[in-house]
Protein backbone atom coordinates (compact mmCIF):
# COMPACT_ATOMS: atom_id res chain seq x y z
CA UNK A 1 0.00 0.00 0.00
CA UNK A 2 2.22 2.34 -1.02
CA UNK A 3 3.36 4.06 -4.10
CA UNK A 4 6.74 4.95 -5.39
CA UNK A 5 6.17 8.57 -7.76
CA UNK A 6 7.72 11.14 -9.00
CA UNK A 7 6.39 14.43 -7.53
CA UNK A 8 5.48 17.67 -9.68
CA UNK A 9 4.45 20.66 -8.99
CA UNK A 10 2.70 23.45 -10.61
CA UNK A 11 0.22 26.50 -10.43
CA UNK A 12 -3.46 25.49 -10.58
CA UNK A 13 -6.22 28.14 -11.60
CA UNK A 14 -7.70 28.00 -8.25
CA UNK A 15 -4.53 27.93 -6.82
CA UNK A 16 -4.20 31.53 -8.11
CA UNK A 17 -7.33 32.60 -7.34
CA UNK A 18 -7.48 32.35 -3.68
CA UNK A 19 -3.52 32.95 -3.53
CA UNK A 20 -4.30 36.36 -2.06
CA UNK A 21 -6.32 34.70 1.08
CA UNK A 22 -3.59 31.91 2.02
CA UNK A 23 -5.38 31.67 5.68
CA UNK A 24 -8.53 30.53 4.25
CA UNK A 25 -9.96 27.42 3.91
CA UNK A 26 -10.48 27.98 -0.07
CA UNK A 27 -6.86 28.42 -0.48
CA UNK A 28 -5.99 24.93 1.56
CA UNK A 29 -8.90 23.18 -1.07
CA UNK A 30 -7.14 24.84 -3.76
CA UNK A 31 -3.09 23.82 -2.54
CA UNK A 32 -3.72 20.88 -0.07
CA UNK A 33 -4.03 17.98 -2.32
CA UNK A 34 -2.11 15.30 -4.44
CA UNK A 35 -3.24 13.98 -7.65
CA UNK A 36 -2.70 10.90 -8.85
CA UNK A 37 -4.32 8.40 -11.73
CA UNK A 38 -6.91 5.75 -11.25
CA UNK A 39 -4.39 3.18 -11.41
CA UNK A 40 -2.06 4.56 -8.83
CA UNK A 41 -5.00 4.88 -6.73
CA UNK A 42 -5.93 1.71 -6.66
CA UNK A 43 -2.08 0.32 -5.99
CA UNK A 44 -2.56 2.53 -2.92
CA UNK A 45 -5.77 0.46 -2.33
CA UNK A 46 -8.04 3.94 -1.22
CA UNK A 47 -10.19 6.33 -2.40
CA UNK A 48 -10.01 10.01 -3.93
CA UNK A 49 -10.83 12.27 -1.04
CA UNK A 50 -8.98 9.69 1.69
CA UNK A 51 -5.62 11.56 3.06
CA UNK A 52 -2.23 10.54 1.70
CA UNK A 53 1.35 10.88 3.19
CA UNK A 54 3.80 12.52 0.62
CA UNK A 55 7.74 11.49 1.93
CA UNK A 56 10.38 12.41 0.03
CA UNK A 57 13.94 13.36 0.59
CA UNK A 58 13.56 16.47 1.71
CA UNK A 59 10.05 16.29 4.02
CA UNK A 60 6.71 15.12 4.11
CA UNK A 61 3.49 16.27 4.44
CA UNK A 62 -0.31 15.06 4.69
CA UNK A 63 -2.75 16.19 1.96
CA UNK A 64 -6.07 14.88 0.74
CA UNK A 65 -6.17 12.49 -2.32
CA UNK A 66 -7.51 13.52 -5.77
CA UNK A 67 -8.25 11.86 -8.67
CA UNK A 68 -6.93 13.33 -12.58
CA UNK A 69 -7.04 10.47 -15.17
CA UNK A 70 -4.72 12.70 -17.34
CA UNK A 71 -1.43 12.04 -14.71
CA UNK A 72 0.56 9.28 -16.23
CA UNK A 73 1.44 6.13 -14.11
CA UNK A 74 3.89 7.01 -11.00
CA UNK A 75 3.52 10.71 -11.36
CA UNK A 76 1.87 12.77 -8.57
CA UNK A 77 1.18 16.45 -8.21
CA UNK A 78 0.33 18.71 -5.67
CA UNK A 79 -0.55 22.23 -6.73
CA UNK A 80 2.36 25.11 -5.56
CA UNK A 81 1.66 26.20 -1.98
CA UNK A 82 2.62 25.49 1.89
CA UNK A 83 1.63 22.07 1.17
CA UNK A 84 3.65 21.59 -1.75
CA UNK A 85 6.58 23.88 -0.52
CA UNK A 86 7.23 20.69 2.52
CA UNK A 87 8.36 18.32 0.39
CA UNK A 88 10.13 20.28 -2.45
CA UNK A 89 14.12 20.03 -3.27
CA UNK A 90 15.25 23.28 -1.15
CA UNK A 91 18.52 23.51 -2.89
CA UNK A 92 18.15 26.61 -5.54
CA UNK A 93 21.44 25.31 -7.29
CA UNK A 94 22.32 29.08 -7.59
CA UNK A 95 18.93 29.82 -10.17
CA UNK A 96 17.12 31.05 -7.00
CA UNK A 97 14.04 28.35 -7.40
CA UNK A 98 13.97 25.41 -5.70
CA UNK A 99 13.57 22.08 -7.27
CA UNK A 100 9.67 21.79 -8.24
CA UNK A 101 9.68 19.08 -10.53
CA UNK A 102 11.14 15.34 -10.26
CA UNK A 103 10.73 15.11 -6.71
CA UNK A 104 11.42 10.65 -5.61
CA UNK A 105 8.46 10.42 -3.58
CA UNK A 106 6.54 7.70 -1.51
CA UNK A 107 3.31 8.18 -1.01
CA UNK A 108 0.88 5.65 1.33
CA UNK A 109 -2.52 5.97 2.82
CA UNK A 110 -2.83 7.73 6.05
CA UNK A 111 -5.37 8.39 9.23
CA UNK A 112 -3.10 11.54 9.98
CA UNK A 113 -4.75 15.04 9.07
CA UNK A 114 -3.99 17.53 7.11
CA UNK A 115 -2.41 20.62 8.99
CA UNK A 116 -3.99 23.98 8.47
CA UNK A 117 -1.53 26.02 6.95
CA UNK A 118 -0.62 27.96 10.16
CA UNK A 119 0.18 24.24 11.71
CA UNK A 120 2.11 23.27 9.08
CA UNK A 121 4.35 26.65 8.82
CA UNK A 122 5.09 26.22 12.93
CA UNK A 123 6.38 22.93 11.89
CA UNK A 124 9.42 25.10 10.92
CA UNK A 125 10.08 27.34 14.16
Amino acid sequence: MTLNAILITGRTINQGATIENKTSSDYQEATAYCELNPKDIGILGISPGSRVLVKTDHGDVVVKLKENKGNPDGIAFIPMGPWANAVVDPDTKGCGMPGFKGIPALIEPTDKKVLLMKELIARYK
